[in-house]
């Protein structure tokens, strides 16, 4: 017994029994038939069977289901910062978070793509409740985050999944990804929580935390979706919180959510990875002394890593441009463009329902927002 099996993925060893295990579900029959319709059921079954890694599952056909997302909803997926890392070397990736399943499938399938070291990535066990969706998720090298704990089972949790992470890095030379705050940003602004950070550094073996920080070698990653899939199911937990109302999610708002992230129109997709924060930390450590003001500043260092280099696509310039009754960002885009997205709000958000429009609006155009700040600071 390993003191992870309660959050860890399959060992390669377990890896075809929990295959077969699910072999014949409906739902891994319909994600097979999406990857390969031209290929009779019991050629990918045979294939299957046959598998005994992670890696083999990952490539030989969670790869082919990516490429099969993109080529059905999407325009295409375009990448840049990706030459810069190094290959057989593990990277804690810091990313914004846009989408339950994708974010993390098309960072690993770019890091297949450039030779790099494929991730090991954090999932709430919120949205892995069904048997099969956990089972998926093991066999993708998906971690569990375990969420709605009472304060100190919290603690206890949060140790061990910093030391299981800081494992993987270290012991395993596996990367790792994981959200730069708990849950996906609905509002359109990206900003990383010191929790986080503080339940990393709690797997540190250096007397300074800092010190730990660098060693893992920390990329802050952003993605941007030109159009987010699930926008309009983001809009009752927004208007709730505008109201300050406790939002309670549906039974099954989790798994609708997820479905809809991967199957709904996103257009374009980029990811930029940043460099790895080596100076940045340095200059953190020489000039601040308190570690909880360390690791304020840290979260300041991702956040203007991600803001700054995040893809702005002409849905942003139309969103900025509609909510703030401007047309200063007419340039970046064209009117067939506004055409589209004008009819997307009104097919997607109630016209009556003034609060859900501007709530739709602000999600799109908050990132330029964000990103104006750093082009004024120049």
């Amino acid at each position: 017994m390993s003191k992870f099996d309660s959050i860890r993925p399959y060992y390669d060893s377990e890896v075809n029994e929990g295959i077969c295990s699910i072999l014949n579900h409906p739902m891994m029959k319909a994600m097979m038939n999406f990857t390969y319709p031209e290929i009779d059921e019991s050629v990918w079954m045979e294939q299957l069977k046959k598998t005994h890694s992670i890696r083999d599952f990952q490539v030989n056909f969670i790869y082919e289901s990516v490429q099969k997302v993109l080529e059905r909803s999407s325009d295409g997926l375009t990448t840049s910062g990706f030459d810069a890392l190094e290959k057989n070397t593990s990277y804690l990736f810091i990313s914004n978070h846009r989408d339950i399943i994708l974010d993390t499938s098309l960072l690993n399938v770019s890091l297949y793509d450039h030779q790099l070291v494929m991730t090991a990535s954090a999932i709430g066990d919120n949205l892995v409740k069904k048997d099969f969706l956990l089972k998926l998720s093991k066999l993708n090298r998906n971690f569990l985050v375990l969420r709605n704990l009472p304060p100190r089972e919290l603690l206890q949790s949060s140790k061990l999944m910093s030391e299981y992470i800081g494992h993987l890095l270290q012991r395993e030379n596996r990367s790792v990804w994981i959200a730069q705050r708990e849950g996906r940003t609905k509002d359109g602004n990206d900003a990383t929580h010191q929790g986080v950070l503080k339940m990393l550094a709690m797997g540190s073996d250096e007397n300074q935390v800092m010190d730990y920080f660098k060693k893992i070698k920390i990329v802050p990653v952003s993605i941007s979706y030109e159009y987010d899939p699930t926008d309009a199911l983001k809009m009752p937990q927004l208007i709730a919180e505008a109201n300050n109302e406790i939002y309670i999610k549906e039974k099954n708002e989790d798994f609708i959510t997820l479905l809809s992230g991967i199957m709904g129109q996103k257009k374009r997709i980029h990811i930029h990875v940043a460099g790895v924060l080596d100076q940045e930390i340095d200059q953190i450590k020489s000039n601040v002394d308190n570690s909880n003001k360390q690791i304020q500043a840290l979260a300041q260092t991702i956040d203007d890593a991600i803001l700054s280099t995040y893809k702005l696509w002409p849905t942003n310039y139309i969103a900025y441009d509609l909510l703030y009754n401007t047309n200063r960002f007419e340039n970046h885009y064209t009117e067939n463009e506004k055409m589209l997205f004008e009819r997307r709000l009104e097919m997607k958000i109630d016209s009556t329902n003034l609060k859900a429009i501007e709530s739709f609006l602000a999600m799109y155009a908050n990132p330029v927002v964000n990103k104006m700040k750093y082009e004024n600071a120049q």
